[in-house]
């Protein structure tokens, strides 16, 4: 009979650290920061520190952080900062602070990496999606924030609204550019006056006090064509159904998919070849309401009509462009036994060429960007980092746009999974990692009691300290090779 004790089998993670010298947590977030090279990105654009942690790693803090399922960077500095990191949070608030750093172009070069390295270039389908979200916030010292008015709550709030562009395709939604927009109500403005005018911060905070949201989105367009992140459409609901952004898309050359208002706006229709101006409620009434259709395999009725409208801006020639305009109404349910006169909706194509259907089907796209702001706000640290400073409120947009763009780029590679099961796997498998190494220092401090206790007093102490060593370092490497930080794979990110 064998007497000998069995041996216990350790847990095969455990196993694999101390057998196996390259084994390592899959991390989807640093194979994607190296794929990306955001290192790189981050020095094209300008970002620069003196002295201290390298301005990368900080940039790499602001990221992962909300990865971790905290809800601050004061937790995140308590709970996971010594993971990654031997800097504190202030590093990370000091970054955010600055006023000299282009958050928006270090978003832009993201997204354009995202759309080359996914070929983006090469879908079907490409739509420009316009839209805003309103975040409320409060406090006497939150700079930026002003009334606006949530359609979705039906009254005025106080907070940031952030205007975004999007590029939506079948597969996948690119968040390309963001901005703040400041309202003309209960304006917070900076508490103190910017020491350089001309710094970036400065001019975004005049640009979102004194521009329209149709001027700041016609200047996000015109940054994305020349980024070449291109698309064929511009989606946008009807806060962005105005003569400006039909001018707007004529000048970057796309087709507009608009939904419009019913409001006094003109249209010129043609009656037994007489041309005569109508609204868009008198359009309903005289023309769409008498020729409604049933669209296949959609709970709608529908009908279109060409006409031209006048797209000059006030005092200059006017500029008559046709455009085809689609009426669209529901289908009575159980709910209601016909179809009320004002439950109908118009939508502007500027390309009279393309079918009632194709109209609506390029429209649902424009649901991509609602999708990015829900993930955004409550998963990926929009406005989150619970500052005050306008610079900060200013970075965090495009932090969040960011998350997500990384999202994408695994969802794209992967083809099958979405997006939230991208970042699901990404938040389990950095919360897994930081509460090991967290619990490895509980193991560490048992492991020395317990040779303390057991190792022989003739034995040599200095071989008691090799084994610990030896411990910690197989440790610190199975640590910094999951997390992909260790010199090695910088030298590959960069080719060196």
């Amino acid at each position: 009979m064998n007497s000998r004790t069995r041996q216990p089998e350790l847990p095969s993670l455990i196993r694999q650290v101390l057998h196996e010298s390259q084994a390592f947590i899959d991390n989807v977030f640093a194979n994607h920061w190296k794929q990306l090279n955001l290192n790189a990105l981050v020095r094209k654009v300008g970002f620069n520190k003196r002295t201290g942690l390298p301005v990368t790693e900080v940039v790499f803090l602001l990221m992962v952080w909300r990865w971790l399922k905290v809800q601050s960077i004061a937790m995140f500095s308590r709970q996971g900062l010594d993971l990654f990191s031997q800097a504190n949070k202030d590093v990370m608030y000091d970054l955010l602070k600055r006023n000299d750093l282009n958050w928006q172009a270090l978003h832009g070069q993201t997204a354009k990496s995202v759309y080359r390295q996914q070929d983006v270039a090469q879908h079907q389908v490409r739509a420009y999606v316009l839209d805003d979200s309103i975040q409320a916030r409060r406090g006497c010292k939150m700079e930026g924030v002003s009334s606006h008015f949530d359609h979705t709550e039906g009254r005025h709030v106080l907070g940031h609204q952030v205007l975004t562009l999007g590029l939506a395709t079948e597969q996948a939604f690119l968040p390309l550019d963001s901005q703040l927009y400041v309202g003309q109500s209960r304006v917070q403005a900076p508490q103190e006056d910017f020491d350089d005018q001309r710094c970036v911060v400065a001019r975004r905070f005049r640009e979102a006090t004194r521009s329209s949201k149709p001027e700041m989105a016609a200047n996000m367009l015109k940054r994305a064509r020349r980024l070449g992140l291109n698309a064929e459409y511009l989606l946008g609901d009807a806060w962005f159904g105005t003569k400006t952004m039909i001018r707007t898309s004529q000048e970057v050359a796309v087709t507009a998919i608009l939904r419009m208002k019913k409001n006094e706006m003109k249209y010129r229709f043609s009656e037994n070849g007489q041309a005569i101006m109508l609204t868009a409620k008198e359009l309903h009434q005289r023309v769409a309401r008498l020729n409604w259709r049933k669209v296949n395999n959609l709970p709608y009725q529908a009908m279109s009509i060409d006409v031209q409208l006048d797209v000059s801006a006030k005092g200059e020639p006017q500029n008559w462009r046709p455009v085809r305009l689609v009426f669209v109404r529901g289908v009575a349910d159980g709910s209601k036994s016909t179809v009320g006169k004002k439950d109908w909706a118009l939508f502007l194509s500027t390309d009279t060429g393309l079918s009632l259907v194709k109209i609506l089907e390029l429209y649902a796209l424009r649901w991509s960007i609602e999708v990015y702001f829900k993930e955004a706000k409550q998963h990926l640290g929009l406005l989150r980092e619970q500052t005050i400073s306008f610079a900060s409120h200013t970075a965090s947009i495009h932090l969040a746009a960011m998350r997500y763009l990384i999202l994408v780029a695994a969802m794209l590679e992967d083809g099958e999974r979405r997006v939230c099961d991208h970042r699901s796997d990404m938040e389990a498998q950095l919360t897994t990692l930081n509460f090991a190494h967290r619990l490895w220092w509980l193991f560490r401090a048992l492991i020395w009691e317990t040779l303390d206790t057991v190792w022989p007093d003739d034995l040599d102490q200095a071989l008691k300290g090799n084994v610990l060593d030896a411990i910690d370092e197989r440790m610190t490497e199975f640590f910094t090779r999951s997390l992909q930080l260790d010199a090695l794979s910088m030298r590959l990110e960069h080719g060196c």
